[in-house]
């Protein structure tokens, strides 16, 4: 598995929120300013799904990350499988300089680690960045 992490300065309640909620998570996850998230929904809980599509802002391409839950405790911990079945982890703990998210998953095949590492750590920064300033 591949980890990315990042420490948010922001209480556990809307660290969760922001994290979990479409109109929050169409504002910060992309992993780059040329890229978007004009749809997301959202079913927190074991079982439940989620998608959301990714997009360039000029149009070029697009693609939906989906998926189905298959742990979830608020606040802690979210486990879920992608659709193309590579699973994901994410901790989130209570630290006293904020909320530590650590987030693994299952690489792919088609791009370097290195560079899925750089993507999910990119989106991890963004998603930082838009709570703490939100």
């Amino acid at each position: 598995m591949i980890t990315v992490q990042n420490t948010v300065n922001a209480s556990i309640n809307k660290v969760w929120d922001f994290w979990t909620s479409p109109e929050h998570i169409t504002k910060w996850s992309f992993a780059s300013p040329d890229w978007h998230t004009p749809y997301a929904e959202n079913d927190v809980k074991q079982g439940g799904k989620f998608k959301s599509t990714m997009a360039a802002k000029d149009g070029s391409m697009s693609f939906d990350f989906e998926g189905e839950y298959t742990f979830v405790e608020e606040n802690k911990t979210i486990k879920y499988v992608m659709a193309d079945g590579r699973k994901v982890e994410i901790f989130f703990k209570e630290t006293l300089d904020g909320v530590e998210v650590v987030e693994s998953f299952d690489p792919e095949s088609q791009n370097p680690e290195e560079m899925q590492r750089g993507g999910w750590q990119a989106i991890l920064d963004n998603f930082k960045n838009y709570v703490e300033n939100n």
